[in-house]
């Protein structure tokens, strides 16, 4: 098995990329200067000299950040350039090349007003620039028949803790106080995700008839104020501000207003029956990711911070 990258560097992809180099599975990932979906044929040379047995895409707009999501309304072109101008070329390269094709893709190309979790057979009915730029590269890497369109839960992880760190922040600014949305999510480790794109590509190199759309995400749902809550309360082992604030910790919940959506929970089934793929615990990666903010210090030690003000007063 030969994987050609594209968007390595996003959470998921640095994720793949270790996982890969563990079971000494070949790969070439070229730096994301060189996907400008504008000039395919440069791109279509890369992939031919390399001969990949398989194309994977983990671009996205918002990877990195999810206050991306509001900032695709004021960035479309560029949002579209990403999420679906580049699908689109490497669709087209793929299917001239008769390379499967595995595209990463997310659950706002629904409208969230399903109460249950979304499964593959659902309409799609984006509410905003992110999840209409995200279906159309849907549409277009559909149009090459040996293609994978995985849907991911709510991502977090190693290399995606942006959210994660403002709720603590939050905390610590506002006496307990944090603002979160009212909606309900899958949170699904990056790491996982990129377990499970390993899986699928393992069983497309066996030549396995499996092309289609599928979802994949962590167990158990949960609301934002739900998981913020954990979350801190996790952040309390190592910071003694949060844990003093545990008992009036308080979530100021607003309307989940477009472009965001109330409810992008999605239904994994159909992975498991068809790759035997499963659903994985996220608490575990949760505390560890939390672990990591304090250990890398992007989170401020208040507590130091509080005893050194003090000590400035004193003198």
């Amino acid at each position: 098995m030969r994987l050609f990258l594209v968007g390595a560097r996003s959470p998921t992809g640095k994720d793949l990329i270790e996982i890969l180099r563990k079971r000494k599975i070949r790969f070439m990932a070229p730096p994301e200067k060189h996907f400008d979906p504008d000039n395919g044929v440069a791109i279509a040379k890369m992939v031919t000299d390399y001969a990949p047995t398989q194309l994977i895409n983990l671009t996205d707009f918002i990877s990195g950040n999810h206050s991306a999501l509001r900032r695709a309304e004021s960035t479309a072109d560029r949002c579209y350039k990403i999420n679906a101008e580049l699908p689109a070329t490497l669709a087209e390269i793929s299917d001239h090349l008769n390379i499967p094709m595995l595209h990463l893709s997310n659950a706002y190309v629904f409208d969230g007003e399903k109460r249950l979790g979304y499964n593959e057979n659902d309409q799609t009915n984006p509410r905003g620039v992110y999840g209409l730029s995200s279906l159309a590269g849907e549409q277009s890497v559909r149009q090459h028949r040996a293609h994978i369109i995985l849907r991911p839960g709510w991502l977090f992880g190693r290399w995606k803790k942006g959210l994660i760190k403002t709720w603590i922040r939050n905390a610590q600014r506002d006496n307990g106080r944090v603002q979160v949305s009212k909606r309900r999510f899958s949170p699904t480790y990056t790491g996982d995700l990129a377990s499970a794109v390993v899986a699928v590509c393992q069983q497309v190199d066996c030549e396995a008839n499996v092309w289609g759309t599928y979802h994949y995400c962590g167990l158990e749902s949960r609301d934002e104020a739900d998981f913020a809550e954990l979350t801190l309360k996790f952040a309390a082992n190592y910071d003694e501000r949060i844990y003093q604030l545990l008992d009036s910790l308080k979530f100021l919940q607003q309307d989940a207003r477009a472009p965001e959506i109330r409810n992008s929970t999605l239904s994994s089934k159909k992975i498991f029956d068809t790759f035997g793929v499963k659903q994985k615990s996220w608490r575990g990666h949760l505390q560890e990711v939390v672990k990591l903010l304090y250990h890398d210090r992007l989170v401020p030690e208040q507590t130091k911070q509080d005893e050194n003000a003090a000590a400035s007063d004193a003198a």
